[in-house]
């Protein structure tokens, strides 16, 4: 009775625009008012809970996403995937795919990619003669990419939600963005030929190498990050200060993208996404320790073994689930309302957390680009003033790969635990 009351309060309350953190900490307080469970501790625990050295790290990747936004970084990826790409057709569109592959391998963060490229590829396509809804498509789909390539926030918080490795999920993220990448290359490859898309002139290779080497600084901070996490020298946490500063250092005085004096104001921007996603986990905490001393988690478990769920249905019914949470969520909110429910069932229903971890996340990025609370749909509608139902049009076949992408993510393990077993070993 309890959980229905919350998912009633939840959406009502979330319809009325009130910000996710206030609903998540009215909805744990009520719940232990209601249940009777006593408050004492709470505090403690979420206190101790947030007192996470991987916790550390989100804010200072928040902050290397901030200088890589306004750094000029964007812009060398572009003309680096742009200088190899001449001489295909459609090439516009294949240099937004790599690109914000890319990008989002350094950011971590979809909409940021969706916002950067989108700033940068959409003019120049619409010049060279491609549909505005094509446009639209292939940049909002594309910019999905960042939330399962590490470095990855959202890889981040479910690695504390659920207690586990971050630099495992980190490896877990990287074969499956590869696919996702790959079959959204294919596809504008083979539309472009399908509808006569431009063909971009073949560069001399004098130039070509040029703008490689110019291009190639924006890559230090995926590598700092991957080198130093892999090759044992830092902590999650110390990798996220490196990538900050990595990415600070590039910005100002390689691509010259703003003045040193203006490096606090995007600190301070900065400073204030990470608070607004630190509330909402403080809250979110609160409620998950409701869930754990109210035994849901216990009675899912049994619900599944005693209807003698396999493992193969209990994961497409956690996809669809994901898919509808996705309609109305962002990602942060529906990761912490979520995992505090299924995180403790996964193991004894013979689901490997880290490989789950990807499953979730993919759901999340096929959120991110459906109506009718998309985050990327919007953002690009913004930007581009195109109508939401002109973004849903172009991306919609990139909806349809995303959804086969995900069938093979969830029935093809080896896909993401390859990576983690082989250097980590079989959890």
């Amino acid at each position: 009775m309890a959980l229905f009351l919350f998912l009633a309060v939840f959406f009502g309350l979330l319809s009325m625009g009130m910000p996710i953190f206030l609903v998540l900490g009215l909805i744990a307080g009520g719940l232990y008012y209601i249940t009777g469970q006593p408050l004492v501790g709470v505090a403690q625990v979420v206190i101790d809970q947030l007192n996470s050295s991987s916790l550390m790290s989100l804010p200072l990747f928040v902050m290397a996403a901030a200088f890589m936004r306004r750094g000029g970084i964007a812009r060398a990826l572009v003309d680096l995937a742009a200088a190899w790409l001449g001489g295909v057709r459609g090439s516009l569109g294949l240099v937004t795919v790599v690109s914000c592959s890319l990008f989002a391998a350094i950011c971590g963060s979809s909409v940021a990619t969706a916002l950067a490229m989108g700033t940068i590829l959409l003019p120049a396509m619409l010049e060279r003669g491609y549909p505005r809804s094509f446009a639209l498509g292939v940049i909002g789909a594309s910019g999905t990419i960042g939330i399962v390539i590490p470095p990855s926030l959202a890889l981040i918080l479910y690695g504390i939600v659920s207690e586990q490795s971050v630099p495992r999920l980190f490896l877990a993220g990287i074969l499956p963005g590869i696919l996702q990448a790959a079959a959204f290359f294919a596809w504008v490859w083979y539309d472009s030929r399908r509808r006569n898309f431009p063909v971009e002139p073949v560069l001399p290779m004098a130039t070509r190498l040029r703008m490689t080497m110019h291009g190639l600084p924006a890559l230090l901070v995926p590598v700092v990050v991957m080198v130093g996490i892999y090759g044992g020298f830092v902590t999650v946490t110390e990798a996220g200060v490196l990538a900050a500063v990595t990415a600070l250092l590039v910005s100002v005085f390689y691509y010259r993208g703003f003045p040193l004096t203006q490096t606090l104001p995007v600190i301070a921007d900065a400073i204030r996404s990470a608070g607004t996603i630190m509330l909402i986990v403080a809250s979110a905490l609160a409620f998950g320790h409701w869930m754990t001393e109210s035994g849901i988690p216990a009675k899912l478990v049994q619900f599944t073994v005693e209807h003698h769920f396999t493992t193969w249905e209990f994961l497409l019914a956690m996809n669809v689930l994901l898919l509808v949470l996705g309609c109305f969520l962002e990602v942060i909110a529906t990761l912490l309302v979520v995992m505090p429910i299924l995180a403790p069932a996964l193991v004894p229903l013979g689901v490997d957390p880290v490989h789950f971890s990807i499953i979730f996340t993919h759901n999340m990025e096929i959120g991110l680009i459906h109506p009718p609370v998309g985050l990327n749909l919007f953002v690009l509608s913004t930007i581009s003033h195109a109508p939401i139902g002109e973004v849903i049009r172009g991306i919609f076949p990139f909806l349809v790969l995303l959804l086969i992408v995900l069938m093979i993510i969830t029935y093809v393990p080896i896909l993401t635990m390859w990576l983690p077993n082989l250097v980590y070993g079989a959890s």
